[in-house]
């Protein structure tokens, strides 16, 4: 039977995605011996290829015998689609040192591909130098690929470089360009090219929105997006729809999201994976636990990220319980957790202080999966040991761990130690911690009470004077509240909002009540020299207080009060709203800058550890 009648049923098969056909031919050509004939094997690593069949492919290129250039662009291809763009790279030299070949302008754009994947900005710039000396020198299909490598791994500007020099600049160049520099926060050059792309479709709306809410510009995508839908663009693709509901997410707009959340039901993509993934995120990051769970239990597909995102939340929200019973249950579905997975799930045991179960996940995450521990990891291990008790234990971790421990790890452990009345190691932990030169105001604060509970007087005035200085340019203190679709923004101090009589009268009110309930104030975070009663007056006013009172005097009663603070919650506003919580009868959730926080009937969620 001639070739090309085997060639027309190899593209039969390809064109029904028919695997079993293709393999049952596949073994056919083994019996009758034309595996040596190029076409045939190229064409069978093709359909492999693009049928996923990764597996399949790799072996059939390993037993080639003559490999030319459309083999090697078609396996190396194959990997990144496979998403094992490491092994693309690790691939290639072997190019040149079995089959002589050097690369041609498929396998230089696969490889740039590979390099922009996985950030790896040093290949890809060797990359770039063997390709301008390459006959290939001026293909547009590798310079747009360049364009896309050097915006993902932060270069706009050399993507730039590359860029003026493409001839025929196509919209993928384009929305990479767009992209790279909206997601390194540099709005202007972003909008002088969006401004510029000859077609502004869909694709360059997403390139655009997407790169601002990746750079925490969340409101100036959102006027985007609102400006895209009035112009009449089309959603043809929900990629722009994840990007805004993360939007809602990172601002912890509760409405907003639900709003955007509508619009998605509306477009019909509710269905779509990654859209109900970002959305059980959103809810859960604006703390409305029961809608994300709402959200995931409705999902007929989930993958890891999906699983990941519920059992975080659950986690962040108190539930460890539900976090870990979440977990089991993915395992159980055949799902592999990935290394957020076991972040939440470490971080979900510190809270409940199940310390041989976390242990046991950190054991796990290695031996079963595979996986590295990152300084992440290691810090929520600590944080599990340190919350308590195993003080020894960490610092033995802390010693043999291969990272240094950052300003959030040493403040965990110092806490800890504090917390158990280990005065010696605190000792020792403040004095790593204030080497770091912590930018946390919190930190400074926790620093100077260690020193002053151990009569380290002068140790405790250079952290004073160090939150003295760095008050003049850290971010004011300030917390924000919605319901509905009103919001508001209050500062720490704030006397100038039009309702401050009836704020301040509702403050003094619950003052009284929580001081006749046993209530004294803690004014050991107020670093300030002055007065004792002028430190009360200053809690009294922070703006967790402020928000939380205009909270009661304007949302429906019964309603959940939701506020989200930039900076930590102080000790003393962590004991205010627990009283407040259980006078009024209502839950107040707060996101503070290390945690979720739900007050009800006079306790957090955190058991008063954050």
């Amino acid at each position: 039977m001639p070739i090309f009648h085997y060639l027309l049923q190899l593209r039969n098969c390809a064109k029904h995605h028919s695997a079993a056909s293709t393999k049952h031919l596949h073994a056919h050509f083994i019996k009758l011996g034309l595996t040596h004939f190029v076409p045939l094997p190229n064409t069978l690593l093709n359909f492999y290829a693009k049928c996923n069949l990764l597996q399949e492919a790799v072996q059939l290129f390993d037993e080639m015998p003559q490999r030319d250039h459309v083999s090697w662009a078609t396996v190396l291809t194959a990997q990144n689609q496979a998403n094992f763009p490491y092994k693309t790279l690790s691939m290639f030299p072997s190019m040149f040192s079995l089959d002589r070949l050097l690369p041609d302008d498929f396998v230089f754009a696969s490889l740039v591909k590979a390099c922009g994947s996985l950030g790896a900005i040093k290949q890809g710039k060797q990359v770039h130098g063997n390709f301008v000396v390459s006959p290939f020198f001026d293909d547009d299909v590798v310079k747009s690929s360049l364009v896309d490598m050097y915006a993902k791994c932060g270069l706009p500007d050399d993507g730039r470089a590359v860029f003026y020099y493409i001839k025929l600049k196509n919209m993928a160049s384009w929305t990479a360009m767009i992209h790279g520099y909206a997601r390194k926060g540099r709005k202007k050059e972003a909008l002088e090219l969006f401004l510029r792309v000859p077609l502004k479709n869909l694709f360059a709306w997403t390139a655009l929105i997407s790169g601002l809410v990746q750079s925490g510009n969340g409101v100036d995508a959102f006027g985007l997006f609102i400006e895209m839908r009035r112009e009449g663009v089309s959603i043809i693709d929900p990629l722009v729809l994840s990007s805004i509901v993360g939007a809602s997410a990172n601002l912890a707009m509760l409405e907003l999201g639900k709003q955007v959340h509508g619009l998605v039901i509306g477009l019909g993509y509710e269905s779509c994976m990654f859209i109900s993934n970002a959305l059980v995120d959103m809810y859960a990051k604006c703390s409305d636990i029961l809608t994300a769970r709402d959200v995931f239990s409705r999902m007929s597909r989930r993958d890891v990220v999906s699983w990941t995102s519920i059992i975080v939340g659950a986690a962040q929200h108190g539930g460890a319980e539900e976090a870990l019973s979440l977990y089991d249950k993915m395992v159980s579905n055949g799902v592999k957790p990935n290394e957020v997975t076991f972040v939440g799930l470490i971080y979900a045991c510190s809270h409940v202080g199940l310390v041989n179960r976390g242990r046991e996940l950190f054991k796990s995450m290695i031996e079963d999966y595979g996986i590295r521990p990152s300084l992440q990891h290691y810090t929520c291990l600590l944080d599990l040991l340190g919350r308590s008790g195993y003080l020894d234990e960490a610092e033995n971790i802390i010693n043999s761990m291969p990272f240094k421990p950052d300003e959030p790890t040493w403040a965990a452990l110092l806490s800890a130690c504090k917390h158990y009345g280990n005065a010696k190691m605190a000792i020792r932990f403040a004095d790593h911690l204030l080497s770091l030169k912590p930018e946390e105001p919190s930190t400074y604060i926790l620093l100077s009470n260690t020193y002053a509970s151990s009569s380290l007087w002068e140790h405790a005035s250079k952290a004073r004077h160090l939150l003295e200085t760095l008050e003049v340019r850290k971010e004011p203190g300030y917390s924000y509240i919605y319901f509905g679709k009103e919001s508001q923004v209050f500062y720490a101090g704030e006397t100038s909002h039009p309702m401050k009589d009836e704020i301040f009268g509702l403050l003094k009110e619950l003052d009284v009540e929580m001081r006749r309930r046993g209530y004294v104030p803690d004014t050991s975070c107020v670093l300030l020299n002055m007065e004792h009663q002028e430190k009360e007056r200053q809690l009294f006013w922070h703006s967790e207080r402020l928000a939380v009172a205009y909270g009661l005097l304007k949302s429906v009663t019964g309603t959940v009060i939701r506020i989200v603070k930039n900076l930590r919650v102080c000790g003393d506003c962590h004991t205010v709203l627990k009283f407040i919580s259980d006078i009024v009868k209502r839950e107040i959730v707060v996101r503070d800058a290390k945690r979720y926080h739900h007050f009800k009937d006079g306790k957090c969620s955190c058991n008063d550890f954050w």
